[in-house]
């Protein structure tokens, strides 16, 4: 439809708004709805889809993917248990079917939950036109007495190689229309060995490539020593120390693809050669903040393009603010969530908040899944010299009749001078939930003896939690 002069914020009299929210994701939607509720007239401006990264191509899409890929091995789990399994088969366009009608549901839920408080939606890309101006992608102007970015982040495209293009990202993985047979996943962050163990699970053979020495960055190292041993069994294959320096099309080898086109050559740093239907660079991800004007209004960005804002999430413009993995403070969606909500509040409900941003429950939902809270047992010591490390591994119930190999771990950190619990690791089925609770009893400032003093609910795993009592390391610096 063709603009004209005479329709809402095309002349000299833009739309007026208290808040404009640029970004339609978690932070922005929570954002904008909680500031529309305390009686703010707010607009919300998005280029793609509501829901953002976690709804549209992230956390949801992505979990409904590892539930499908289980059922290999509980279909063979099975059989320990008295089941006869017949012959089984995976259907990915089904799969991909059912999960996009899912996402398409929860888009309406954020659509109508915008509307129906009273947050008026924009379709398109917006840009600053000046501090208090923001411009639509049809030329319409936006008059905000606030500005809130919550653009999110996009994936990093990585090192710029001959033949770059014919891989994808993890936007790509969500439109891929069949399971590719043969995988190679470069990356080692929590979002790479998730698609890799999915598709390894689904049937594919995958390849991960390791630019350095483990997985996991960041994270504990004796709980990801263990969950790198865990995919391993599974089939995964790991090449630690190797980046990808080319690919080309390699029709001597040719495999259908999802595609349908022939498959790829890699060459590694090393010379190595390997061959795959499907190359998957998941080697991080970068605030999206290009081309959104930001500079030019005096928004000051970090190096690697994240707006920084101080502990309000207000941006070096005092009415310009952004949350989210914008701001590239901790990358999660619920984290994304409570700055919108606190922003919400401070800004327009006259109630002061903020976010802390130190004790962060996170889980990895590979297969086994594998998650944390608090401090990792390196960073524990550089605060608590007297350190006790409570570690276990031990064989779940479940698989004495399965005959699965898999082995469960966990670890309590503890400062033995005040006895308080500072983290907890975990690798095995459901650790994503129970990591959950165990972040409710740091954040009260459990100790130990508190964990001692709780009874064991028998049989579950749960109940190590409670009954581990001698420590299997203990730090004196």
């Amino acid at each position: 439809m063709t603009q004209t002069p005479t329709e809402p914020g095309l002349g000299p009299d833009p739309l007026a708004f208290d808040l404009v929210v640029i970004g339609g994701g978690s932070g922005g939607v929570r954002a904008a709805r909680i500031a529309a509720q305390h009686g703010a007239r707010v607009a919300l401006v998005e280029e793609y889809r509501l829901g953002g990264t976690c709804v549209i191509r992230g956390c949801v899409p992505k979990k409904l993917m590892v539930y499908a890929s289980r059922f290999a091995q509980e279909f063979a789990e099975a059989e320990g248990f008295g089941w006869s399994v017949g012959p089984t088969r995976f259907d990915w366009p089904t799969l991909k079917a059912r999960r996009d009608q899912e996402v398409a549901r929860l888009e309406g839920v954020y659509r109508s939950n915008l509307v129906g408080a009273g947050v008026t939606l924009f379709e398109g890309r917006a840009v600053m036109q000046d501090a208090h101006r923001v411009r639509l992608a049809d030329g319409r102007l936006l008059q905000a007495t606030t500005v809130l970015i919550a653009t999110g982040a996009r994936p990093e495209a990585g090192a710029d190689i001959p033949g770059a293009e014919l891989a994808i990202d993890s936007n790509g993985f969500f439109e891929l229309e069949q399971l590719p047979r043969r995988v190679v996943v470069q990356g080692a962050g929590y979002i790479a060995l998730e698609l890799a163990c999915l598709l390894r699970l689904l049937g594919a053979e995958v390849t991960v490539l390791v630019r350095g020495p483990r997985i996991l960055r960041g994270f504990d190292d004796a709980m990801c020593a263990h969950l790198q041993q865990e995919l391993l069994a599974t089939g995964l294959q790991f090449a630690f120390g190797r980046e990808l320096a080319s690919l080309s099309r390699s029709p001597a080898n040719a495999q259908a693809t999802g595609a349908g086109d022939s498959a790829l050559q890699l060459v590694l740093d090393n010379g190595q050669t390997l061959v795959a239907d499907c190359v998957l660079r998941a080697v991080g991800r970068s605030p999206n903040t290009a081309g959104l004007g930001l500079e030019a209004v005096g928004v000051q960005l970090d190096a690697k393009g994240a707006v920084q804002v101080d502990a309000q999430s207000r941006s070096s413009v005092a009415h310009i603010y952004a949350v989210g993995d914008v701001t590239n403070r901790v990358n999660l969606t619920p984290m994304a969530i409570r700055e919108g909500h606190a922003f919400a509040d401070s800004v327009f409900g006259k109630q002061l908040r903020t976010v802390d941003h130190t004790l962060v429950p996170s889980a990895v939902f590979t297969t086994p899944e594998a998650a944390m809270v608090g401090l990792t047992e390196a960073q524990a010591l550089i605060q608590y010299p007297q350190l006790d490390v409570y570690r276990s591994t031990f064989r779940p119930m479940k698989a004495t009749l399965s005959g699965h190999g898999a082995r469960v771990f966990m670890q309590l950190l503890v400062d033995r001078a005040s006895d308080r619990v500072l983290g907890f690791q975990m690798v095995g089925p459901d650790s994503g939930e129970l990591v959950q609770l165990v972040a409710v009893t740091l954040q009260l400032g459990a100790t130990k003896a508190a964990f001692d003093a709780t009874l064991a609910v028998h049989p579950t795993a749960a109940e190590e939690l409670v009954t581990m009592r001698t420590p299997a390391v203990r730090h004196n610096f």
